[in-house]
């Protein structure tokens, strides 16, 4: 049985989560309760056998306004007396915030954002943190925190420089300024962009039921590859698929697979 949130809707059919940033009325802005529930719906999806690959998307008119404004009054504890403690706390919360994300980054199963409208501010940093991006030609995209005088901190300067390079990370981070989906899909940051959300819902589904149809296994390790390669050296992450592929690659799905090939048939994966 799929678990119910305040601020996100999920649904599972064909081993596919459909995760939905649930807040429509206020442009799915990300409060206190959907940054703790982004991180219970990762656990559940990372967990939960049946589930092989994650659509993230927006509920409403945007994908998502970035972090509730209200919420940055509530970061900071001012029952503490002492400034050092205070500091301290704060910097815990925001820690916390970085998980939260991180644990999309973290997800066993591939995750696929789904983008429309408005991705400002902390949804780019969520967006980043997710294995593929695709999105609407009339998405805006912006790192909006400069304009509010912070600095992002929950993973778009780490994550977005890997996808469309540092030049160019550095300037929409220094300037904040808005781009739309074909500006993100030409450098990089979304695969390929749609007219509208319907197409774009479809298209996205129908990569994900591609690969939940691949053997389960040899994704979740392709996915571990990747995010262990992508911190290491070649040589290290060579040595590191070894020993992944000398554990796991004599499995059962490998044996369906080779079994299916020779039939000429649709192998057919269990969870």
């Amino acid at each position: 049985m799929t678990p119910t949130y305040s601020t996100l809707s999920l649904e599972l059919n064909d081993n596919i989560a459909h995760l939905q940033l649930n807040r429509p009325d206020r442009a799915n802005a990300m409060n206190q309760a959907m940054w703790q529930e982004l991180g219970e719906a990762m656990a559940w999806v990372d967990s939960t056998p049946e589930v092989r690959v994650v659509v993230l998307s927006g509920n409403g008119k945007h994908f998502c306004a970035g972090i509730d404004l209200g919420m940055l009054n509530e970061l900071i504890d001012d029952s503490i007396n002492c400034e050092g403690r205070k500091r301290e706390a704060l910097r815990s919360e925001i820690l916390g915030l970085q998980r939260q994300l991180t644990a999309i980054a973290n997800c066993r199963k591939p995750v696929l954002a789904a983008i429309h409208g408005a991705c400002v501010g902390g949804a780019v940093d969520m967006v980043t943190a997710c294995d593929m991006r695709y999105c609407t030609e009339d998405s805006t995209f912006s790192i909006k925190e400069i304009d509010i005088g912070i600095v992002a901190d929950v993973g778009t300067l780490q994550r977005l420089p890997r996808l469309i390079g540092d030049g160019l990370m550095r300037e929409l981070a220094y300037t904040g300024r808005n781009f739309d989906g074909q500006e993100a899909t030409s450098m990089g940051l979304s695969n390929q962009c749609f007219v509208d959300k319907e197409a774009l819902i479809k298209h996205v589904l129908g990569i994900a039921a591609t690969i939940a149809a691949k053997s389960p296994l040899s994704i979740r390790g392709s996915k571990d590859v990747i995010l262990y390669s992508r911190e290491h050296s070649v040589e290290d992450g060579l040595y590191y698929v070894a020993t992944w592929n000398a554990g796991m690659m004599i499995s059962e799905d490998i044996k369906t697979a080779l079994k299916a090939q020779k039939k000429g048939e649709t192998p057919v994966f269990k969870d």
